[in-house]
C-alpha cells in the first residue's frame, strides 16, 4: 500500500484525514457551504474541530441544512429546542450567535450579491498559497484575518474572532496552508 503524506494535524484519524482530503484549502464559493462553515467555526470556539467535525449531520439537521433564510427565521423557541439538542455543542451565546449572524449574513449577501463575493475580495478573488514546511510555521492569525474579523464584528457578526476567522479562510481555501510535503499542496 502507497503511505500518502498529508499534513501533521490530521494525524491518523480517518475522519479527519477524508475531511483533509476532500474540503480542506479546496476553495469554495458556494454561499450555502460558507455559511455552513461560519456556524461551525463559530460553534468550534475554545474546542477542537474533530469535537465539531463528529458532530457535523447534527449541526445540519439542527441549522437545517444549513439553510441561511430559515435560520435566520429562528425565535426564541428555537434556541431553547437548541439548548435541548445533545448533538450540538449547547452553548446558549454560540447558538444565539449563529441565528444573529444568520441575519448578518443576508444583508451582505444583499449588498454585495453573495457572501462569497464579499469574503473573497478580501484576498483579491485569489487563494493566499503558504509555503509551510512544517505545522510549526502555519500562524493562527494574520494580518488579513485581523481586518476580515474587524470588519465582520462592525457589521455585527459574533464568534468570528481573527484566530476563527483564519481558520474559516484555511477551510473554505482563501488560503492554502497545506504544508509543502502534503500531496494537497499546489503552491509554485
Amino acid at each position: 500500500m502507497i503511505e500518502i503524506t498529508r499534513c501533521g494535524w490530521c494525524n491518523n484519524d480517518e475522519l479527519y484525514q477524508a475531511y483533509h482530503d476532500s474540503e480542506w484549502g479546496v476553495p469554495c464559493r458556494d454561499d450555502k457551504k460558507l455559511f455552513e462553515f461560519l456556524i461551525l467555526e463559530g460553534a468550534q470556539a475554545g474546542l477542537s474541530w474533530i469535537t465539531i467535525l463528529k458532530r457535523r449531520e447534527q449541526y445540519r439537521q439542527a441549522f437545517c441544512g444549513f439553510q441561511v433564510d430559515r435560520v435566520a427565521e429562528f425565535t426564541t423557541q428555537d434556541v431553547a429546542r437548541l439548548m435541548g439538542n445533545k448533538g450540538i455543542i449547547r452553548n446558549r451565546l454560540k447558538i444565539e450567535s449563529a441565528i444573529s449572524n444568520a441575519r448578518c449574513y443576508q444583508k451582505v449577501q444583499s449588498e454585495y450579491g453573495s457572501f462569497s463575493k464579499y469574503i473573497w475580495a478580501f484576498v483579491g478573488d485569489t487563494p493566499i498559497i503558504n509555503h509551510w514546511i512544517s505545522q510549526k510555521e502555519i500562524p493562527v492569525t494574520t494580518e488579513i484575518s485581523d481586518r476580515i474579523s474587524r470588519e465582520m464584528k462592525n457589521r455585527g457578526f459574533r464568534f468570528f474572532g481573527s484566530t476563527i476567522c483564519y481558520a474559516f479562510m484555511q477551510a473554505m481555501g482563501l488560503v492554502n496552508d497545506h504544508q509543502k510535503d502534503c500531496f494537497k499542496y499546489f503552491g509554485t
